[in-house]
């Protein structure tokens, strides 16, 4: 169960200092238990030993870039809603009450206890399974704990965006076959969407990969090793260093542990915390080309619906033309038929009424042929379709 203590009174600094907002962390070791802090960050300097400047990147009042650092004695982790510092033998984990921060507690409390400490109390049963059970390693408790961070980050915006295409495809597909100031309102909506998620794992996938072309970087990772003041193989503990847990990034064979094993010995060695970044790298990376297509998708429908609101647009024009032509016609005609329709008398208008309504007939033939003529010399410059 876990319990809120208040914080370490060794921790207050001596010095006056403005006083500092306690804000909430959960404490998990090495067996899994939990405890709840309210403290501040000079009792978290104080605990973990780690400099002001990087506790200030946990900060949520402050702008500052997803990162992940190595330092001497502690891991800082700030991506996306995970902020936490990992030491050899505890995590500090911000917001514990956070609902996206609550399964990744329950998640740490079932994979940080070592794996031995599941079959402590058995008995020995012989064959196959007691083989398989020596078969698992244990790998170190922070690549445990990052794993795990890792392994949230990267399922959490796999969700976001499998979320943001059960919606998106849909709306696309409704806006092509009708377009409406409502589909076009959602399709923005979700568009903007897509950019804000993008950005985010952009940041995560960044984050990864200057790790992983930095083999200081990652070297900064191995805090037990740096406890230990050796290289990791030492015999047949080699193998200790790989990671145990089922997900993705520790379903390493057997035989690939073995052959690399053979061929350890630097304290600059990184290759097993490299392969462990890798498969969430390449999960990330994954996840950020289903969202390259998703905005592929939405570019190649905005291209037809412009198409489309071209061949509108064209075809009104084509109308406006048209309606332009007959207006003009119908002018001359009536300018003609009122000349004539005047009561004015004249000399010739005398016992000559009949010829106005053959006025009226060559008037409306001559202004019909000249729409013809204004028609087709709009068709014969392509101003209007055939």
């Amino acid at each position: 169960m876990a319990h809120v203590v208040p914080a370490d009174p060794q921790a207050v600094v001596t010095v006056k200092k403005k006083a500092q907002p306690s804000r909430s962390w959960v404490l998990l070791d090495s067996t899994g238990e939990t405890t709840v802090l309210e403290v501040d960050k000079y009792a978290i300097m104080h605990r973990v030993n780690i400099h002001a400047r990087d506790l200030r990147i946990l900060d949520p009042l402050l702008s500052y870039p997803s990162t992940i650092l190595g330092r001497d004695g502690a891991i800082v982790l700030n991506l996306e809603h995970i902020k936490a510092i990992i030491t050899s033998e505890e995590v500090l984990l911000r917001d514990p009450s956070d609902e996206y921060v609550v399964p990744v507690v329950q998640e740490l409390q079932r994979r940080l206890p070592p794996v031995n400490a599941f079959h402590q109390g058995q008995e020995y049963t012989g064959g196959q399974n007691d083989v398989e059970a020596g078969d698992e390693d244990e790998s170190p408790f922070e690549f445990r704990a990052l794993e795990v961070a890792l392994e949230s980050i990267c399922s959490f915006l796999a969700a976001r965006t499998l979320e943001l295409e059960s919606a998106a495809y849909p709306a696309l597909d409704e806006l092509t076959s009708q377009i409406s100031s409502r589909n076009l309102d959602r399709v923005r909506k979700l568009k903007s969407a897509m950019t804000r998620l993008t950005a985010r794992v952009q940041k995560v996938r960044d984050e990864l990969e200057q790790l992983l072309d930095d083999d200081d970087d990652m070297a900064d990772l191995y805090l037990s090793r740096k406890l230990a003041g050796a290289s990791p193989v030492s015999g047949s503990g080699a193998a200790n260093w790989y990671p145990a847990s089922p997900t993705i990034g520790s379903k390493i064979s057997r035989a690939s542990r073995a052959s690399i094993a053979t061929v350890r010995g630097d304290e600059n060695d990184v290759e097993d915390l490299e392969m462990l970044l890798e498969a969430y790298f390449m999960q990330i990376d994954g996840t950020l080309n289903k969202l390259t297509t998703l905005r592929e998708y939405i570019d190649d429908t905005e291209d037809y619906i412009n198409i489309q609101l071209d061949n509108h647009r064209n075809q009104l024009i084509q109308l406006e033309l048209f309606l332009s032509s007959g207006t003009v016609c119908l002018s001359i005609c009536s300018l003609v038929a009122g000349i004539f329709g005047m009561n004015i008398p004249y000399t010739w208008n005398t016992d000559h009424g009949y010829m106005f309504k053959w006025v009226l007939i060559v008037t409306g033939i001559l202004c019909s042929v000249l729409f013809i003529l204004i028609m087709s010399y709009a068709r014969f410059k392509g101003l209007v379709g055939s």
